[in-house]
């Protein structure tokens, strides 16, 4: 039998500011999830992916981590390719897309304004983070996409944030915990100004192909 997990309520109050504003969205956006995001895919995965924060047009409106925002794209199109989804991914939840040994997460739950949480909002979701990991019995990977998921991983696995630096496609051992892979976030940014390649994140699962 799997672990149980206590996620975070959809109507978490525990950050006042995030609490806020996903009242005023859910005023804007009545149809829309405004709620802490549930992760997607199993606990008996051995792939852990690991983002910032759920994207205001995307998770928040879907209730579906990377859905419905430009990231998914490149991401269920990834895991796709590397066999860890079937089916066609259609930028909602319920398009019967579903992931295979492989569960995505974020380090903050509920939306931040303008995407961008801070560190006192980090802190305070991270035990469901510690919990969620403490709580996957066949994991062997997690894939941070970018540096504040990477910190805030290490932290939850109670790692020295300075031993292990984040880098594109940097693959870190560390010492009886499940292998941590680097890659530069999905988003939109990335892509358009070329910081991230579709070469570039396809290489990650590579790496990642290797270990899991």
């Amino acid at each position: 039998m799997l672990p149980s997990l206590s996620l975070p309520k959809s109507d978490c109050r525990i950050c006042d500011r995030l609490a806020e504003f996903r009242d005023a969205n859910r005023e804007k956006f009545p149809d829309w999830h405004n709620g802490a995001v549930t992760p997607f895919g199993g606990l008996d995965s051995q792939l852990l992916i690991v983002g910032l924060a759920p994207g205001l047009r995307g998770a928040n409106r879907t209730g579906r981590p990377f859905t419905g925002d430009y990231a998914g794209n490149l991401l269920f199109d990834t895991l796709g390719k590397f066999n860890f989804a079937k089916g066609i991914y259609s930028s909602h939840a319920k398009d019967g897309f579903e992931l295979i040994d492989c569960r995505i997460t974020n380090g903050v739950r509920c939306v931040p304004p303008q995407n961008k949480p801070v560190g006192a909002e980090i802190n305070s979701c991270r035990p469901f983070l510690t919990a969620e990991i403490s709580a996957m019995p066949n994991l062997k990977c997690i894939l941070t996409l970018g540096g504040i998921a990477h910190n805030t991983v290490l932290r939850a696995l109670t790692q020295k944030v300075s031993a292990w630096k984040f880098a594109h496609d940097a693959v870190h051992l560390l010492p009886d915990l499940p292998v941590l892979v680097n890659s530069y976030h999905c988003s939109r940014y990335n892509t358009n100004t070329g910081r991230l390649t579709e070469v570039m994140f396809h290489n990650v699962f590579k790496s990642i192909r290797k270990i899991v």
